[in-house]
């Protein structure tokens, strides 16, 4: 079981482009790094990708990721719970299987007993920092889209220090793959 931050990311490091907001969600030019995501249901990387990501048993998300992404209606995937780290508890009650966190060991403590044996999906930036700063995250899963955004929303913007990481595997897009649809995902470990 794993706590494994699930992230697309520009070859410069953004996860959204400029101007994000809830209207906007990947900001200016963002959504070309979901562009992969065409590939999902094929056999190959992005499928095996997409297949472990939905096979997760549960969902720890930034309330920023949350919230842009219109609360995922409730349900992530397949109705596994979802645990949304924030600083404040929203007035309005969680959607389905939603619950709020305002502390990262709680959240993670929560993501994990609701996943059981399986493995947690960790989303967004700011819940990955969080996480990594106080040493719950167990893995980082990239999907490196071959594009440079200049700026946006850095994955790793904010880290308290050097952090060292295992290398678990390299999965990328056939030579043969439209370029805007080449990603190439990347698995660590974090070493602790």
């Amino acid at each position: 079981m794993a706590l494994r931050l699930d992230m697309t990311v520009s070859l410069d490091g953004y996860v959204t482009g400029p101007h994000d907001s809830p209207d906007g969600p990947l900001g200016v030019g963002g959504f070309r790094l979901f562009d992969w995501l065409d590939r999902r249901l094929d056999p190959g990387p992005a499928g095996e990708v997409y297949a472990e990501a939905m096979a997760t048993r549960a969902v720890l998300s930034g309330r920023r990721t949350y919230e842009h992404a219109g609360r995922w209606g409730g349900d992530h995937h397949d109705g596994v719970p979802i645990v949304v780290l924030t600083h404040a508890v929203p007035d309005d009650p969680a959607p389905g299987s939603v619950e709020y966190a305002t502390d990262p060991r709680e959240a993670a403590a929560r993501a994990r007993a609701a996943a059981g044996d399986g493995d947690v999906a960790v989303m967004g930036a700011g819940a990955g920092q969080a996480l990594l700063r106080i040493g719950e995250l167990d893995e980082i899963e990239l999907h490196v889209v071959p594009v440079l955004l200049g700026q946006g929303r850095r994955l790793f913007g904010d880290l308290p220090g050097h952090v060292e990481l295992e290398f678990v595997r390299r999965l990328g897009s056939p030579p043969t793959e439209d370029l805007r649809r080449r990603a190439t995902h990347l698995r660590y470990r974090v070493r602790r």
